[in-house]
């Protein structure tokens, strides 16, 4: 039994240390030549001169610009070419101009924007059909996180004074009074209203990894009609748009030549041109001339420029990227380039490392959860230290690049930056974080002796009664696979076994305050001493054992004693009623959608397939609340395969890729990153007037819209799929559209036992299934061409 715990972590958040080099903002931990080499990174010196210490994962890819001129208004793209500083304050562009007089300067500006368009497709800046709700982009914009980057736009509500009273100020001790001082990121946005219309900011904030793809802008997870809220709000009321700028052939080349002159390509690759050869190093420059220089204090003037760029740097950033240039390494160790990554990517803005880091105390306020019980653990994000030890590499995997999250209570949401910028932070963090604890010796499946067969059932019923109100009653802050809690609604206990490594989650529950201060998690081994003596004869690492163990069965694990499944009949109006859960026909991630024709049906978002359709009433839920209820269908559904739909395999002979089976006796997922690992990535769904929804989600390089309705008269309705597929160049993909009992009643109409299947002319194939060769899948080879093509698919229930 464990007497006494002795910890050694480092103390987090609230005796924070002083914030690095001023050349950076934020509370971060980096040093003055590490502050360099991530501004070197950023303004991209590398591009122009050798000689620069060099880490591709810290580039600042340039913006794309073969699409800027349908995303940009040719105002702004006119007006920042003149003076980049003037029209966005704050970017990273150089005004590559700074030599010109102020009539040359307007005159390339213009040629380079006549340019510039003409190698793009035409921009339709028209009025968006769809209605935009500015009020929602408020909300949005001020509760998922975009102000920790961007600052908050306006005051927020019941936020606390900004100043302490004077017997506050008395009291800071100086490692507060640091933090307090250090001023918050506020990366300005008050170009945008006349850089973008509504309907190009849209676009982009739906996708901000295609144009930006070095991830400074992450993916925030934002559905079209939310991307479209944020838009309003941001842009504003605005005129009517312009016409489109038309080109002017003379302009055209005269820009092309400027393009080329001025060494744009070096930052901006466009198809035909080359970068200009790299100039002199900057290990053996005169630092105070060129770029660098006083000349870029902004009061320079112009005539003594020569043709060097201008950057704005302030005197701590000089200093910091000279110290850098004579350093010959980009990052030294691990520890620090995960400090120079969660600096770069802004992670430090919402999460704390150790002793830097955390959200900012004027943004405190627009952090928000649904679960106020659950104090700052509820709507704060979580601290990353020891998060190697934590997390499960595929779990870890799973969040930053898949979108998972276990934090339905959060209002804030996890950005995504993109595999291509972050796909180091997985193993960086297992290297750094290690941890031991006692060993989980858990019941193996393929020993089954007599003792092993008690020992599995003493420590089954031990798990039980822990988890349950007889015991440490966990149940009644985490909902238990989906069924909701008495008290709070934390995280889903059965994710546990999946998300954390064991020796973490035996230290947590010892001494959650160690790595969450102030959190509301109790312990029932204070001390490391039990407080249930009975259970196990009280040894504490037994019963954190048994715990784990009986996780470890996932669904298959019976509910604890407190956990209350209330059964609700969702029922359907006059418009489609969509419910997100577990299900037994759609998986973890299950979508039920029922429509007001008394047909619904059933999505598995784990690998974007249509999984059950049935008619009549639509489902039942063990919780009535929304989000991690889990349900079923209640008449008898037509279960289809849950394997991924679409799959680019080599040809007809190939095998399908199927998804993993895990049994009680081997629990563990062989293939975790299923079904990531052939190529399918789930993006959300957006709902019409009528709340039908569109999923949308990714095979490989296809962008797939998927919207299912109902047609036909009563007695006689089918479901009318229709999936929208956007492909960047013609290819070949596999669609599996049926397995099963198959029969095929012509060229194009197939049916199983109680669904006919209707598909358009394609070449079909029908074959056995490897492991049961009397059921068979039908699939479509699928002729892909460049840009937007459909693919429509007829789903017909039949009467028995």
């Amino acid at each position: 039994m464990i007497k006494n715990v002795v910890w050694i972590f480092a103390v987090i958040a609230s005796s924070s240390a002083l914030a690095g080099d001023p050349a950076i903002p934020g509370h971060h931990p980096l040093s003055q030549t590490q502050a360099g080499r991530l501004l070197l990174a950023e303004l991209r010196c590398a591009a122009c001169h050798s000689g620069v210490p060099r880490n591709s994962r810290f580039e600042k890819t340039a913006p794309d610009l073969a699409e800027v001129g349908a995303r940009v208004t040719p105002e702004f793209m006119r007006s920042f070419l003149e003076s980049p500083a003037a029209a966005h304050p704050g970017t990273t562009m150089p005004d590559m101009l700074a030599s010109k007089s102020a009539a040359e300067k307007k005159a390339i500006a213009e040629s380079l924007t006549h340019f510039l368009i003409a190698q793009s497709r035409p921009a339709n800046p028209g009025v968006v059909a769809e209605p935009m709700d500015r009020q929602q982009g408020y909300e949005l914009f001020h509760s998922i996180g975009c102000v920790a980057c961007h600052g908050p736009k306006e005051t927020a509500p019941n936020s606390p004074d900004s100043k302490p009273d004077e017997e506050d100020e008395e009291d800071l001790d100086p490692a507060k009074a640091a933090r307090k001082a250090i001023k918050p990121s506020a990366v300005a946005l008050s170009h945008v209203s006349a850089k973008y219309t509504v309907k190009s900011l849209s676009e982009f904030l739906f996708q901000p990894l295609k144009v930006r793809s070095s991830g400074r802008m992450p993916d925030m997870k934002l559905t079209p009609t939310e991307s479209l809220a944020i838009a309003g709000y941001l842009v504003g009321e605005q005129e009517p748009a312009s016409k489109s700028l038309v080109t002017k052939a003379e302009l055209v080349q005269a820009g092309k030549e400027h393009f080329r002159a001025l060494n744009c390509a070096a930052c901006h690759p466009l198809p035909g041109f080359e970068a200009a050869p790299t100039f002199r190093s900057l290990k053996t420059a005169d630092l105070t001339a060129g770029c660098l220089s006083s000349l870029n204090d902004g009061n320079a003037g112009s005539k003594s420029r020569g043709n060097i760029p201008r950057f704005l740097l302030d005197p701590n950033q000089v200093s910091a990227m000279a110290a850098a240039i004579r350093e010959d390494q980009m990052a030294g160790t691990d520890k620090d380039l995960l400090a120079m990554s969660l600096t770069a990517f802004r992670c430090v803005n919402c999460h704390v490392r150790d002793d830097y880091g955390g959200v900012h105390d004027a943004h405190n306020a627009f952090f928000k959860g649904s679960q106020m019980n659950l104090g700052d653990d509820g709507r704060i994000p979580p601290p990353l230290t020891w998060m190697g030890a934590k997390l499960q590499s595929t779990w870890m995997k799973k969040v930053l690049f898949d979108g998972e999250s276990v934090r339905h209570y959060m209002v804030t949401r996890m950005p995504q930056y993109g595999e291509l910028n972050l796909s180091h932070l997985p193993a960086l963090f297992s290297r750094l974080d290690t941890m031991t604890g006692p060993e989980m010796n858990l019941p193996k499946p393929e020993s089954r002796s007599e003792d092993e067969k008690q020992r599995e059932k003493l420590m089954r019923a031990a798990g039980r009664e822990l988890l349950g109100d007889k015991g440490a009653n966990c149940v009644a802050c985490h909902t238990f696979n989906g069924k909701a809690a008495i008290t709070n609604q934390g995280i889903d206990l059965l994710t546990s076994y999946e998300r954390l490594q064991p020796a973490w989650f035996h230290r947590y529950l010892l001494n959650p305050g160690a790595f969450r201060p102030r959190t509301v998690m109790p312990t029932a081994w204070p001390g490391g001493v039990a407080t249930h003596k009975t259970i196990l004869d009280g040894d504490t690492n037994r019963q954190i054992e048994a715990i784990w163990y009986y996780l470890s069965l996932g669904t298959s694990a019976a509910d604890p004693s407190g956990v209350r499944a209330v059964g609700t009949k969702l029922v359907v109006g006059d418009t489609a009623v969509v419910h997100r859960g577990r299900s037994r026909v759609a998986g973890f991630r299950g979508i039920a959608v029922g429509l007001p024709e008394k047909l619904s049906y059933a999505f598995n978002a784990e690998t974007g397939t249509l999984s059950a359709i049935w008619d009549g009433e639509f489902v039942s839920v063990n919780w009535s609340g929304q989000g991690s209820g889990d349900f079923n269908p209640v008449g008898q559904s037509i279960q289809l395969a849950q394997d991924v739909s679409f799959a680019a395999i080599e040809d007809d002979k190939a095998p399908w890729p199927l998804l993993p089976v895990m049994t009680k006796e081997a629990p563990a997922n062989p293939d975790p990153l299923y079904p990531k690992n052939v190529g399918y990535q789930f993006r959300g769904y957006f709902l019409d007037k009528w709340f039908i929804p569109t999923f949308q989600y990714r095979s490989g390089n296809l962008e797939i819209e998927d919207r299912i309705v109902a047609n036909g008269e009563e007695g006689n309705r089918t479901l009318q799929r229709v999936l929208k597929l956007n492909s960047p160049a013609a290819q070949t993909i596999w669609y599996r559209a049926l397995v099963g009992d198959i029969r095929q009643e012509s060229d194009h109409v197939f049916s199983i036992d109680r669904l006919r299947l209707s598909v358009p002319a394609s070449e079909t194939r029908l074959r056995s299934l490897s492991d049961e060769p009397k059921r068979l899948e039908l699939l479509l080879r699928l002729q892909i061409p460049q840009g937007i093509s459909t693919l429509e698919l007829q789903y017909e229930p039949l009467k028995k």
